[in-house]
């Protein structure tokens, strides 16, 4: 294990759909063995239940820091909420994160989940505070909900990490002003990625928070020329097809792009007969794919050598980022680009 830690660089448990949900043992063990600062945990409703997987994470080590990003907060109650991240903390020695996200509207409606606001987000932090602080909250009536009491435990005054996944302005401006970390979008241009990191700064100073108190964490697609061509391909066309198909004119718009392009993705027969690319496309299919994506938008990526890997990496601090998840890889997938970090850091 490496006793050289680097804060500044993360990666995601399970990236994908994992054959296993116990995959998460050894991967959370190699990741702290490679010296990675955390480990995030993305939530899908089939083998990806959050809660779960942290427990899990946070048994089998003893350094890295665990992250949700994102749970939703309206999936649970407050108090399991509450719950679920205080069994974190007392579990891991105080190595927790609880990052939320706004969520996907198209499922949230198909699942009769309620589509979550800003406001509600904002209260929910406020509630989250004030139960690590112990208090008794009695006949709360917010925009995230009402209830006659909340309450976790009398003797409790901690302060809770917190994160937010965002992506449009009013989010980023919310983690700004009220949480301790933001995760951007994958793919995300440059100039994107620069705005959104003033944004959260800027949105902390003006609430009278130290910006560099608010770490923004790049979400960096990282996909090394040492793995498998076919697998390269599920990673980065594979997974922003995925992304057009579930939120394609909202990252257009994000980034600057030509919606059109999106419409003609999203009207292809291979793209319309596939749900979701990055989990059930073929090769042949994600080989067709590639050619309705500009090669543009795929480039917002961390591809090629260790060494180009590493210069893609180095190049999300410049724009302002205080940590690089590398995502869409194990630690097995890292290891080579890991160690070229590291040699020249």
């Amino acid at each position: 294990m490496s006793d050289d830690v680097l804060p500044e660089l993360g990666y995601y448990l399970l990236p994908g759909q994992p054959g296993s949900s116990r995959e998460i043992v050894a991967e959370a063990i190699a990741g702290e063995r490679l010296g990675l600062g955390t480990a995030f945990v993305s939530e899908r409703y089939n083998k990806k239940e959050a809660a779960t997987l942290c427990g899990a994470a946070g048994a089998v080590t003893d350094r890295i820091r665990i992250s949700t990003a994102a749970t939703n907060h309206n999936t649970r109650h407050p108090i399991v909420t509450a719950g679920f991240a205080r069994t974190m903390q007392s579990l891991t020695g105080g190595r927790f994160t609880l990052g939320l996200g706004r969520g996907i509207a198209p499922m949230q409606d198909a699942f009769g989940i309620g589509r979550i606001t800003t406001a509600e987000m904002e209260d929910f932090a406020g509630l989250m505070r004030r139960l690590f602080r112990g208090e008794v909250i009695i006949g709360h009536d917010g925009p995230s909900g009402s209830w006659p009491v909340l309450h976790l435990d009398a003797t409790l005054d901690e302060y809770l990490p917190m994160g937010m996944v965002a992506f449009g302005p009013r989010t980023l401006e919310l983690a700004g002003r009220c949480f301790d970390e933001v995760v951007l979008h994958t793919f995300f241009t440059d100039e994107t990625t620069a705005r959104c990191v003033h944004t959260v700064k800027e949105s902390a100073e003006r609430a009278g928070r130290d910006p560099d108190s608010v770490k923004v964490w790049s979400c960096f697609a990282t996909i090394g020329d040492h793995i498998a061509p076919d697998e390269r391909l599920m990673k980065l066309v594979g997974r922003l097809g995925t992304y057009l198909q579930g939120y394609g004119h909202l990252l257009a718009r994000t980034n600057g792009w030509d919606e059109s392009v999106v419409d003609a993705f999203l009207a292809d027969e291979v793209v319309q007969s596939v749900r979701g690319l990055d989990v059930a496309g073929t090769t042949a299919q994600l080989e067709h794919v590639a050619t309705l994506i500009p090669a543009e938008w795929l480039a917002p990526a961390a591809v090629g050598s260790p060494a180009q890997c590493v210069a893609a990496i180095d190049n999300q601090f410049a724009l302002g980022c205080d940590g690089v998840i590398m995502h869409g890889a194990t630690p097995d997938d890292l290891a080579p680009i890991v160690a070229e970090y590291r040699r020249t850091r």
